[in-house]
Order: C-alpha cells, then sequence, then structure tokens
C-alpha cells in the first residue's frame, strides 16, 4: 500500500470514531495507541482531569530537543441539525474527494501524520518528529495545555511546530485570539407598573449589548494596519441573551453570552476591560440603591491569537516544504497560539479548505492528502541532513 492508500484508510478509519466534542476520545486514542506500538514508536497519553479524554504524544526519531511537531486534534463538531447525505462517520470516496464528519477539520491530517511513520523511521532523522493528536479544539483549544508544560521538562521541547489545520497547504503565520464570556445582571424584580421602583436586569443587559456594539463599531474603524485579515478588523459579538419571567415583571436576572476576537497585537482583555469601565459608570448610576444588584462578566475562555514571527524556524521550514513564497493569515482561531506563548516558533499548514470545515457533507479533495504527504517528504529530508 503506498502512501497515498495508506492515508486515506487511515482517515476512514479515524472518521469512523465519534468523536463529537462533547464525547470522549478515548476509543481513538486507543487505536492510535495500538498503531503506534505496532510500529514500536514510543509515545505518551496525557489524560484530561475527568479521565474521559486524552492527548497523545510520540516520537520519531532521537529522543532531543530540537525538533518538528506536527498537531493536530481529534475532536469534530456536533453533526445534529445538518442534511447529511450519508452517514457522517463512515467515509465515502469517489474519485477525487472523502467525505464525512472530520475528514477536513482535521482528521485527514493526522492520518497522514500517522501514514508517514513508516517513512519518518527510515529517514535516519537527525531532529525528531514529533506527533501530538488532542482534544476539545472545537470547544477551548486547552487540549494540547498538558502535554505543552511537559516540553522541556519530561518530554522534548520542539524547535518548531506546525499546525495541521486546513489551509489548502498554504503556509499560514497569524490568526486572531479569542476570548468567550459570559455577562450576568442582577436586577431588582417588581411590578412593572411601578418599575421606577425596581431595576430591570433586561433592560441593563440592552444597554450593555449596546455598548459591545460601540465598542466592536470602534475596533472596525482601526481595522487591521496589516492588511492580512478578513474581516480586516477585530470583532464583537453577542451570540445568546436570555432572561426575565413575564412581560409585566421587571426582570431580575438577565444574561448574555459575547465573544472577541482580536488582531495580532490588540490586548487579550481589551474589549471586557472596556466593558467593565462601562459597568462601573451603570453601577454609580442605578445600583447604588440597590445593594443585591449588579453586573458580572465571566471569562469562560481564551484562547491566544497567533502573531508573525518573520524568519522563525517554523516559517522557513514550512514554506521550503510546502514550496511557498509567502505566508497567509486566516481568520480562525487554532492552538498555535498556545505553542508560540510556550517558546515555540508556530505555522499552521494542513491540506483542504476552511470553506468545508463543519459543513454537512464536509469533504477534502484527495489532491489535498497528496500534497501533504509531499510536503511531509520534504519535511522528512530537511531533518534528516538529506
Amino acid at each position: 500500500m503506498d502512501l497515498l492508500e495508506r492515508a486515506i484508510d487511515l482517515t476512514g478509519r479515524l472518521v469512523a470514531f465519534d468523536t463529537e466534542s462533547s464525547k470522549s476520545n478515548l476509543p481513538l486514542i486507543d487505536f492510535v495507541a495500538e498503531y503506534l506500538s505496532a510500529q514500536d514508536i514510543p509515545f505518551i497519553r496525557a489524560l484530561n482531569a475527568y479521565g474521559d479524554k486524552a492527548a497523545i504524544f510520540a516520537t520519531i526519531g532521537p529522543q532531543i530537543s530540537g525538533g518538528v511537531l506536527l498537531s493536530g486534534h481529534t475532536d469534530v463538531v456536533p453533526v445534529d441539525g445538518q442534511d447529511w447525505k450519508t452517514n457522517p462517520f463512515s467515509m465515502v470516496r469517489d474519485q477525487s474527494r472523502l467525505w464525512g464528519r472530520g475528514v477536513v477539520d482535521m482528521k485527514a491530517f493526522g492520518a497522514v501524520c500517522l501514514a508517514m511513520i513508516p517513512h519518518f523511521k527510515t529517514a535516519k532523522l537527525s531532529r525528531p518528529i514529533h506527533v501530538l493528536l488532542s482534544y476539545d479544539e472545537e470547544t477551548t483549544c486547552r487540549g494540547p495545555l498538558d502535554v505543552i508544560h511537559r516540553m522541556g521538562v519530561d518530554l522534548p521541547k520542539p524547535a518548531a511546530v506546525i499546525v495541521g489545520e486546513p489551509t489548502s497547504m498554504q503556509v499560514a503565520d497569524a490568526h486572531k485570539s479569542v476570548s468567550t464570556h459570559i455577562t450576568r445582571v442582577t436586577g431588582f424584580e417588581i411590578h412593572s407598573a411601578n418599575l421606577h421602583r425596581g431595576v430591570s436586569a433586561v433592560h441593563i443587559a440592552c444597554q450593555l449589548v449596546v455598548e459591545l456594539e460601540r465598542i466592536g463599531a470602534q475596533l472596525r474603524l482601526l481595522g487591521d494596519p496589516s492588511g492580512r485579515f478578513d474581516p480586516p478588523w477585530s470583532s464583537v459579538h453577542v451570540g445568546m441573551i436570555q432572561g426575565g419571567t413575564a412581560r409585566n415583571i421587571v426582570a431580575r436576572d438577565c444574561a448574555f453570552h459575547w465573544e472577541a476576537r482580536g488582531l495580532p497585537g490588540l490586548a487579550p482583555t481589551y474589549v471586557a476591560d472596556q466593558l467593565a469601565h462601562y459597568a462601573q459608570s451603570l453601577h454609580g448610576q442605578i445600583f447604588q440603591h440597590f445593594p443585591q444588584t449588579g453586573i458580572e462578566t465571566i471569562l469562560e475562555n481564551e484562547v491566544p491569537g497567533l502573531r508573525p514571527e518573520i524568519g522563525s524556524l517554523a516559517e522557513s521550514l514550512a514554506l521550503r516544504a510546502a514550496r511557498r513564497n509567502a505566508t497567509i493569515a486566516v481568520p480562525y482561531a487554532t492552538e498555535a497560539g498556545h505553542f508560540q506563548l510556550a517558546g515555540a516558533p508556530t505555522v499552521v499548514c494542513g491540506p483542504g479548505s476552511i470553506e468545508q470545515a463543519h459543513q454537512p457533507n464536509e469533504f477534502i479533495d484527495i489532491s489535498q492528502l497528496s500534497a501533504c504527504i509531499d510536503f511531509m517528504q520534504r519535511l522528512t529530508e530537511e531533518l534528516s541532513g538529506n
């Protein structure tokens, strides 16, 4: 079986595991562990706090620092409510494409990494290639953190990281940060005929949402000085709001969920700090006479952005392996920022188009798997000194 057919076969095997983020990925990790054991590749598992999910980290080549880490995730987004023409967890192949949940985001990349292992083994690597398959990328991007924290301690620290999210095999050196929040307003409940004697949590929440809209409009005016992002600005979005009990009751409770997506260089707390400043002014105007009322904003999750590192080892290796002359920026977030914060130069480069991710009838062109294999072969040459 040649490399492409092995990668296609492994893609189908990985797709067959239903690893929606709300579910355990352990059956898939067990499969990968058996595959690595059969190849006599050393690996470690890193279980999450609940013991229902794990990342797996394998090293091919010398057990030293200074190699390249290939990072992918095993979880996929839900299929509920989507109009699938086939079983999403049974990969379908036609002459030019593979179809199934996760083929592009991003089980094909993991499959290529696994398919390449026999090639990596025979290449006489002078620097190691590490493979990391993690979890919860679709929800928090925190699945690799336990492994990242061990790099340079009891695991080799890579000199470069390549995250295999779909970029059509272009090399991305930048993406936005994402912070997700929930803001809760506690008002003073009373009959709506006497609303002047109460505090409506719904009304206050709406004022806060309008303030977030103002902050977002301000960021839009600032734009993207680099000219690389689409949309070309940092953004603010309110996705859900819920509050109140009846039309004629001044609402005691209201909460809304929101996010900020920041260009590289925007302080991660900028939007939350701006909202907190506005909320404090409301405390002085409205809440001071109602001691049991107030506004609370909770940070649910923060995914750091990826900033360009011109001339880094990750960039130069990936550009040569991809045979590209320039990098791109991508609009979505990945775990790449976590690796960069840990001191490892990182880029994003993987097979398939992000336009197919999260869609019903998700697919990847087989030609993209071929391009990824070519990339891996050239990367192997770089690391074996040939």
